[in-house]
């Protein structure tokens, strides 16, 4: 499937029933259109699986209550939609996108309580989400924007508002040839890349930034867990800029980009080395098992 995401062939599965591709749509005075409430999930199918499926409904449904609002559907209903879209497309390996958000309703300002909640499951086939990055190791700028301090936004939350300064990071990494930009946080640590979570190696040791001001990412928890079972030590702490001049190897994890090496942040360069290959090699025998 290609063209643009408005005018494809194919189904989507939108406030409970299967729709046409084209006809998946929303007024213009949606409430998440003006003021960003919607949450939202991505997730890859593989061999006609969803990888950790219940974990990201789960997550959606409390993106949703820490913005302040209730997904009209349960687990079941959430899980029995994305296989419907899959199954409708004739798709086995594909990425799923479940969203939900405050429509268009009796209220047009801030406050929302009285507009319907609605909520959708897209899918799409996609390939790697960093092209041929997944094997020579991507190119990183460094972001101007921080992540911010959790008392200022839901950081727990897989909210769209949240992915304003990942979006211009991002942007501005491409206009510099760069894959994605790697975001401090507003402490001035290590925090994350525009939409994965971010890994190193140091004399044969992983370290983490400390998911408490972003994102503790499914496939971040998943890769920890994996790196510990092989039995390499993981710490989970505050990186300070200064040592990236220090880490030998460095990777990418999330439900879009996998596991993906890097090869370069800024000035600092890394090598696509055994541990990174390791833990990329296995995690693509996980999914697929």
């Amino acid at each position: 499937m290609a063209g643009a995401y408005d005018d494809r062939d194919g189904k989507i599965w939108m406030d409970g029933k299967l729709v046409e591709w084209r006809d998946a749509k929303v007024h213009l005075l949606t409430h998440a259109l003006h003021y960003a409430s919607s949450v939202f999930e991505g997730e890859r199918c593989y061999n006609g699986k969803i990888f950790k499926g219940v974990e990201h409904s789960h997550r959606l449904k409390r993106s949703a209550n820490l913005l302040d609002f209730e997904i009209p559907y349960t687990i079941e209903e959430i899980e029995a939609a994305k296989y419907e879209v899959l199954k409708a497309n004739g798709w086995t390996d594909a990425y799923v996108r479940a969203i939900a958000w405050r429509g268009a309703g009796e209220d047009m300002g801030v406050a929302s309580k009285r507009n319907p909640v609605r909520f959708a499951v897209a899918a799409w086939e996609w390939g790697n989400y960093y092209g041929d990055a997944k094997m020579k190791g991507a190119k990183l700028d460094i972001a101007k924007w921080r992540r911010p301090d959790p008392a200022t936004i839901p950081c727990e939350a897989k909210a769209a508002g949240l992915y304003m300064i990942c979006t211009m990071s991002k942007h501005a990494a491409e206009a510099k040839g760069c894959s994605d930009a790697m975001m401090f946080d507003y402490r001035g640590y290590v925090a994350e890349a525009t939409g994965a979570n971010i890994f190193f190696v140091k004399d044969g040791e992983i370290h983490t930034p400390k998911p408490d001001c972003f994102l503790n990412g499914i496939t971040r928890q998943t890769v920890i867990g994996m790196l510990k079972e092989k039995g390499l030590t993981v710490h989970e702490r505050h990186i300070m800029p200064e040592e990236l001049e220090g880490f030998e190897q460095c990777w990418l994890t999330g439900t879009a980009a996998e596991v993906t090496p890097v090869g370069q942040i800024g000035d600092y360069t890394f090598e696509v080395g055994a541990i990174c290959r390791d833990i990329s090699e296995s995690y693509e025998k996980l999914v697929r098992a």
